[in-house]
């Protein structure tokens, strides 16, 4: 008899689940007819997740967490342009880049003090060059350098991400970055 009463009250919840997950597909449903996209849906319903904290440090290093950190290890051209995009939260569209050519290299000398080589400087009007695919391999570098780091779920918060001919930016809450230095 007791098991009976156990086997009835497991069909119970199932079939109180599939009631509920109904109701959040109808709901999801109705976020996205008001135009709400799969991205702001999805960060709504990770927004408890905890978030390690990013540090950029005095010598421009890139760190995830607070006890156990990690540095994010990237080269010094797609450290300025990550750098670049966190420095400005409203994001930056692709083809307005040749805008930003100036601060990138700004922010490269900061990254790495040598000097802008003649290299550097061609690397950096390529990467500005909405034309080429360059900023594209970038972006695909700097997601590359987190996923070594974060789980896969949380890597496109802290990567520069946006859909194709609009913003790019990092989504990454602003309360979850520490600079110990500015730009």
């Amino acid at each position: 008899m007791v098991m009976q009463e156990i086997k009835k009250t497991r069909e119970m919840e199932k079939f109180h689940c599939y009631i509920l997950f109904e109701e959040v597909k109808e709901k999801v449903r109705m976020l996205k007819s008001y135009g709400i996209g799969d991205d702001e849906i999805d960060t709504l319903l990770h927004d408890d997740e905890i978030f390690p904290k990013l540090t950029i440090t005095k010598d421009y290093k890139i760190v995830i967490g607070e006890e156990n950190q990690s540095e994010i290890e990237m080269e010094p051209l797609v450290k300025a342009i990550y750098l670049l995009f966190l420095s400005h939260p409203e994001g930056i569209i692709l083809k307005c880049l040749p805008d930003y050519r100036r601060e990138l290299k700004n922010i490269y000398n900061l990254v790495r003090p040598q000097g802008l080589t003649d290299r550097a400087e061609k690397s950096i009007m390529n990467a500005t060059n909405p034309v080429q695919n360059s900023i594209n391999e970038k972006c695909a570098r700097i997601r590359k350098a987190f996923s070594y780091v974060l789980p896969q779920r949380l890597v496109k918060y802290y990567a520069i991400s946006g859909k194709r001919g609009e913003v790019k930016k990092i989504a990454l809450q602003r309360d979850r970055i520490i600079w110990e230095v500015r730009l």
